[in-house]
């Protein structure tokens, strides 16, 4: 797992840089609404375009697994207990039994304390040699409604740091965006990015959710991804996967579009992580066309581009049993979540 790519006072730094003065609520209403607004009829035709793409059968063994292993395997359930973490990361180590040579997923994905029993999985796995690239991401900042003071969101985000998360994902305070506070947005981001931080100076990676789905406008979702960004974000997700709608291609396409403009402004690069609703392969390589074609296959890494995602495992699994076999297992042949 590498680095974050900025601690918070130089994002600070950068930020006052970029707005031209500090983060006040004006001076980032200043700059937000300063950024070109989008077209809403052009955004969806280009997402219907890219979504139309064909991937050459030669290519479809790539992409499929691909997508495994840009997968974040979530479980985010009241009812989640510590066998089902459990199980959740045998499979994130091992998807298909039947094949060794199946990539593993990304990361797993959990509530803050199933950490511990996920980071345990893990290191016993690793120690037999098994566990080479998966994480341990986690929710945290009153996930999902987001509905907490500060020092409970940054004592849920540090008490699964301590745990050995590797990734957090945060929300953010939607009432606050849509209210014009962008500045208290703005300084949770970086009061979080902060709390990341491990003792020994690594930190774990930052996923800034949006929650596209409360947002509303494609103007509110490019506006929030800016302001996640230059906070220090490290990645900006579309959703909880708890409010629908979720993921769809024209919101991230919106977003993907802001992380392009990002990287030609200062060079940094930074992840997109549509989550919630992608649930089969042909979906999903819809999403990878659009990766491929707004910001590039260099994004086609986990450190850039994820599936926040609980079935989308086994409908890639079956389809990459079919390219092996020839034919379709039953449902049978992977476990159900």
């Amino acid at each position: 797992m590498t680095t974050s790519n900025l601690v918070p006072a130089r994002a600070a730094q950068r930020a006052h840089s970029l707005i031209g003065g500090e983060a006040t609520d004006a001076n980032l209403r200043r700059y937000l609404h300063g950024i070109p607004g989008i077209d809403a009829v052009g955004l969806e035709a280009r997402a219907a375009d890219l979504g139309s793409r064909s991937i050459k059968t030669s290519s479809k063994r790539w992409a499929i697994d691909t997508i495994i292993g840009l997968i974040d395997l979530t479980t985010l359930e009241g009812a989640d207990t510590p066998g089902k973490v459990r199980s959740l990361v045998s499979k994130a180590l091992i998807p298909d039994p039947s094949d060794p040579g199946c990539p593993r997923v990304a990361a797993v994905c959990v509530y803050g304390d199933m950490v511990g029993t996920a980071v345990t999985a893990l290191g016993s796995a690793h120690a037999a040699g098994r566990a080479e690239g998966v994480n341990v991401a986690a929710v945290a900042t009153a996930f999902p409604s987001g509905r907490a003071s500060l020092a409970i969101k940054l004592l849920d985000v540090a008490d699964a740091v301590n745990a050995g998360a590797d990734e957090i994902d945060m929300v953010i305070d939607r009432g606050a965006f849509l209210s014009g506070r962008f500045g208290q947005v703005y300084d949770e981001i970086v009061a979080v990015k902060d709390a990341c931080r491990r003792s020994d100076g690594t930190s774990a990676h930052l996923k800034v959710i949006l929650e596209t789905g409360e947002l509303n406008t494609y103007d509110n979702v490019r506006r929030a991804s800016w302001l996640a960004i230059l906070a220090g974000g490290d990645f900006i997700k579309t959703s909880t996967g708890k409010v629908a709608p979720a993921a769809t291609l024209p919101m991230t396409l919106s977003m993907l579009e802001v992380v392009r403009d990002w990287h030609r402004l200062t060079g940094e690069k930074v992840g997109v992580k549509p989550a919630g609703g992608i649930r089969t392969s042909k979906d999903a390589i819809k999403y990878l066309v659009t990766v491929a074609e707004t910001v590039g296959e260099e994004w086609l890494q986990p450190h850039l581009f994820r599936f926040g995602a609980s079935s989308l495992l086994n409908d890639v699994l079956l389809q990459r049993q079919k390219m092996t076999t020839g034919h379709y297992s039953g449902p049978d042949y992977v476990t159900i979540d």
